[in-house]
């Protein structure tokens, strides 16, 4: 069906380019004249959104200011365009002189007339459906990048697409995977900076080797690669900066058998002047150190911000957030870049504030650390010392006894981008809370499934099990307005639920975010005050961007409920389909119906044997957990609770779980892995546990 919508959509949009006022000479020409200089210039005015975070400094802050505190308010709909989505829509749409380029779910482009919202052509990758599973977040896409004439996306099965951007056509496709043994991905929007085209890639949870590739933004060609993370010691060092990063890797476990980890998978920014690119690295492969480095040890550059030369790939500097990781505290999370007075003097810093919970000022000159203070409540570490090492609690690396780490693997802040006001001096973070206990899980292996370790059944290799104890925090998010230089909240804004979408802020003294319960909101950026809000057809996740054409400006929005909280949780009965949203001053367009969610009801009637529920559970929580959540407890996010199915579907589980009967959107087939008695057992347990939980 995926593949069928695309074909649709194709179809449609052969018809409707001739339609177009906007030609393909006129878009041939736009983006043919966006190089590195041109994204720089474009500082000048913002008029275009021309780079992921805007700019290369990444700071999500518009000059434009004809939309304002004054008239947000009469803000209304232009148009909106449907997706065809049912997954997440993490993207940020690039904007150049009225064409709009955005991706949807499954890394399909979309192509649109940013004044009218019709489409002018889409381009689908073909992902296979089965490449599903070898994500851990959902089949996301957050962006393109356009340069000389092209569309760059880095489709979720490690192909980067070059696409003319005029036409849509293929214009090249390179293989971006080393190794396809690996469950290696590309959820991440690329950058491109001189000529070189950047992206990195995801796979950490399931044991890979991170790095970052640059190619040839022309031919397609690789021009170099940066590991995060040493290889095997008894082989040659691809550089110094791999030879530096293996003395602080414990070999006894072998740890390049599973990758090491440290995946590069979204934050990057880059500073012209230096001439230095910023990347962020991930979590370890495995999770929990004591099994991927049992003596302990830094290593680098997992949970890092690491400066490159952007040509070369060379390393120049590194500073690591969270040395030895163990509690998945990516680092991989926004880097804005900002020239801040601090104690009396002008500092060229970078921010960022990652999965742990604090919000770092570092050096981007020197990497020197500055601060690092907790924008939420922080239980595994007290502080930063002078160097800028983490004073670490009592008990966060325990080996025997499971325990509540605050926050979460979630993060205190995951990729959902912040924005940085030079007006304000604040950074706008959206922050929150997902509660979750660890313990080490005695039983695993690598790449072995076993049966109660966490999703090993589709190759996760985390060293953990989760709330085999019920945390004792409460969910919660907020959009968080932060001062970086005196390292302190200014306000804040609670929302329902987790895992509310990124930030945009104007020099209209404006803060735009989407929230999880499914509404689009402004605020004033100095006092927090909502000016504006409008519901949208699902919770959103995605970062809004702001433009301008002939002297009118826009905000858009795309939406689309998802990504690895997302996949399990709503905060909203409002499932979607996935749109892009624009709105102006003025605008009076009606917005469209969203589609209301009919799991209402707990399962029932199906037939099974009380004996099986408890070896169900095990084949659950091994194969089923971390995408369809724990059956009954609520009706499930952009993939369906199993408890809330219909008896119809647990009948002819079979066909689902063997026989790939939803291959094309995701759902794997385990017919290499499980056997029709587990497939009984796994129907006992979730028919089981729907009805202890159904309200007598």
């Amino acid at each position: 069906m995926r593949h069928l919508l695309g074909a649709a959509c194709a179809l449609m949009t052969a018809a409707t380019v001739q339609a177009q006022t906007i030609d393909r000479e006129s878009i041939r020409a736009a983006v043919g004249a966006i190089d590195t200089q041109a994204i720089i210039d474009n500082d000048a005015h913002d008029r275009n959104w021309l780079n992921y975070g805007l700019n290369y400094a990444e700071t999500r802050f518009s000059q434009l200011d004809s939309i304002n505190t004054e008239n947000v308010g009469q803000l209304g709909l232009e148009w909106s365009y449907n997706l065809n989505s049912t997954r997440g829509v993490q993207s940020t749409p690039i904007v150049v002189d009225g064409v709009m380029y955005v991706t949807g779910s499954w890394s399909i482009v979309h192509a649109l007339d940013a004044l009218t919202g019709e489409p002018i052509w889409v381009y689908d990758p073909e992902v296979p459906g089965d490449f599903g599973e070898r994500g851990c977040c959902d089949v996301v896409n957050r962006g393109v990048a356009v340069y000389d004439g092209m569309v760059f996306v880095g489709a979720f099965d490690g192909y980067l697409h070059a696409i003319d951007a005029a036409t849509g056509d293929r214009v090249w496709v390179t293989d971006t995977i080393e190794n396809r043994e690996m469950s290696y991905t590309i959820t991440g929007a690329p950058r491109v900076i001189n000529g070189n085209v950047l992206i990195g890639n995801g796979g950490a949870e399931f044991g890979v080797r991170g790095y970052i590739s640059a190619y040839d933004a022309a031919s397609g060609e690789m021009s170099w690669r940066w590991y995060s993370v040493p290889g095997d010691p008894s082989e040659p060092f691809e550089n110094a900066s791999m030879e530096m990063a293996a003395d602080t890797w414990d070999p006894s476990a072998e740890y390049w058998l599973a990758g090491g980890g440290g995946t590069i998978w979204d934050a990057m920014a880059y500073d012209p002047d230096l001439n230095l690119l910023y990347v962020g690295t991930g979590n370890g492969s495995p999770w929990n150190q004591h099994l991927r480095s049992p003596a302990g040890g830094d290593n680098l550059f997992l949970a890092s911000i690491v400066a490159l030369n952007p040509d070369t790939g060379d390393y120049v500097w590194h500073y690591q957030n969270t040395p030895g990781d163990t509690w998945d505290y990516t680092s991989t999370q926004h880097i804005i870049l900002a020239d801040l007075e601090i104690d009396g003097e002008i500092r060229q810093i970078l921010m960022q504030a990652p999965k742990n919970g604090f919000f770092y000022v570092i050096d981007r000159v020197t990497g020197e650390f500055i601060s690092a203070e907790p924008f939420v409540e922080v239980t595994w570490a007290t502080g930063y010392d002078e160097t800028g090492r983490p004073i670490e609690a009592a008990g966060a690396r325990s080996r025997t006894e499971p325990w509540e780490t605050i926050p979460s693997a979630y993060g205190a802040h995951n990729w959902h981008p912040m924005s940085f006001n030079p007006e304000t001096g604040l950074v706008y973070i959206p922050a929150q809370g997902v509660p979750l206990v660890q313990s080490t899980d005695p039983a695993w292996q690598l790449n072995s499934h076993q049966p109660m370790s966490t999703m090993s059944g589709v190759g996760w290799n985390l060293g953990y099990l989760f709330n085999v104890v019920a945390p004792e925090a409460t969910p919660f998010g907020h959009l968080l307005a932060w001062d970086p230089v005196e390292q302190r909240e200014v306000w804040r804004a609670e929302y329902v639920s987790p895992w509310n979408g990124g930030t945009l802020t104007t020099a209209g003294n404006l803060v735009f975010q989407g929230t999880a319960d499914g509404r689009f909101m402004a605020y004033d950026a100095t006092t927090g005050q909502v000016l504006w809000q409008t519901p949208v057809t699902s919770g959103v996740v995605a970062a809004p961007a702001t433009w301008e054409h002939e002297g009118q400006q826009y905000v858009t929005i795309a939406v689309g409920w998802g990504g690895v909280y997302g996949l399990m949780q709503r905060a909203t009965d409002r499932v979607g389909p996935g749109r892009v949203f624009t709105f102006r001053v003025g605008g009076e367009t009606p917005m469209p119906e969203a589609e209301i969610s009919d799991r209402l009801d707990l399962v029932e009637g199906v037939p099974y044997d009380p004996d099986h529920v408890g070896e169900g559970l095990a084949i659950y929580v091994s194969n089923c957990l971390f995408c369809h959540g724990v059956p009954g407890v609520n009706n499930g996010g952009a993939i369906p609770n199993l408890g809330y199915s219909t008896a119809h579907t647990l009948i002819n589980a079979r066909a689902w779980i063997l026989d790939g009967a939803g291959v094309d959107n995701g759902m794997p087939s385990f017919a290499d892995r499980l056997s029709e008695e587990d497939v009984t057992r796994l129907v006992a347990f979730i028919q089981g546990t729907a009805d202890a939980v159904r309200p007598q």
